[in-house]
């Protein structure tokens, strides 16, 4: 079983926030959960929950009863968004296996998921982090570090680091078997953030004496948290599929116009004859401008300069 959550404001995105969930800003001309509903769909998951709250509806109306990709889909709603412990909480009537975690708003490159479900049928874990080793001690602080000893049994798990005792950083893709429900539940509000963390969850369900395992199945973990982070996640994603471009359906261009390592979505008109690059371009926009776009992000409400790419 899946769970996709789905729920946040994502108040650090605007002004897309203002009219769009982060999971379905599009990533290669499709909503980013797409990704995340295909990755499930491959590890022979058939039942997805999607936790949603801020402009839930949009979530619904993108993805449907999820049969495009050959899943069930259940939406469940978080009335108000108090952290990821907290949405799982919300799940609890709704789910009677184990189940992947997936944070919606996160694109994940990564090498064999089933590994993990190896690790809890085969290994004995009751829960399994997926994990990478992080070069850029930031990235750890921003996120949660994993202690672990005997090789992959994890200790201990710390939310924002201040001072890292490692370089294992959790990335945001778990599997939990349903009795994490009752370490959620024993879950203490935060006075870091007022929020119910997941990883205090975790933590004392590892203090219950479950084995929780890690493992390093994460190449890449790409966040949306600032506008220019879409433009910079769409032109890394052309360039791992190796596409100079991604141009696409009915999309209406003159003579003389040029798109360089750009995503153009579908049934977008560009009016005059300029150059397009390394730009991102919504479905249905209609380019209206006579000179060339460069780091660019348009859609039919705005238009947003990335002046600085971190690719």
């Amino acid at each position: 079983m899946g769970v996709i959550l789905a729920a946040g404001k994502g108040t650090r995105m605007r002004p897309f926030s203002e009219h769009y969930p982060k999971p379905i800003l599009p990533l290669g001309g499709r909503p980013l959960i797409a990704h995340q509903l295909e990755t499930m769909s491959a590890l022979g998951v058939e039942e997805v929950v999607i936790v949603i709250g801020h402009l839930g509806h949009e979530v619904v109306r993108t993805l449907g009863d999820g049969e495009k990709w050959g899943l069930r889909i259940q939406y469940v709603e978080q009335e108000q968004t108090l952290g990821i412990a907290h949405a799982v909480g919300r799940l609890e009537q709704h789910v009677d296996r184990p189940f992947f975690l997936f944070l919606g708003d996160i694109y994940f490159e990564t090498s064999d998921l089933s590994t993990m479900v190896d690790r809890m049928r085969d290994g004995g874990a009751d829960c399994v982090l997926a994990v990478k080793r992080e070069s850029d001690a930031e990235a750890i602080r921003r996120n949660f570090v994993v202690l672990t000893e005997d090789g992959d049994r994890v200790t201990q798990v710390v939310e924002k680091p201040r001072h890292p005792r490692t370089d294992l950083k959790g990335c945001g893709i778990y599997l939990f078997d349903v009795t994490f429900f009752d370490a959620v539940r024993r879950t203490p509000r935060t006075a870091m953030r007022d929020e119910y963390e997941i990883t205090d969850s975790i933590q004392i369900y590892i203090d219950d004496g479950y084995h929780v395992a890690a493992a390093e199945v994460i190449k890449n973990d790409l966040n949306l948290s600032f506008p220019h982070d879409l433009l910079d996640l769409n032109l890394h994603y052309i360039d791992t599929q190796g596409l100079p471009e991604l141009i696409g359906e009915g999309v209406s261009k003159p003579d003389g116009a040029r798109v360089a390592h750009s995503v153009i979505m579908d049934g977008a008109v560009i009016e005059h004859p300029i150059e397009i690059r390394d730009s991102l371009i919504f479905p249905g926009v209609r380019v209206r401008s006579n000179t060339d776009l460069h780091g660019v992000i348009l859609t039919n409400e705005t238009e947003i300069q990335c002046d600085e790419l971190h690719r």
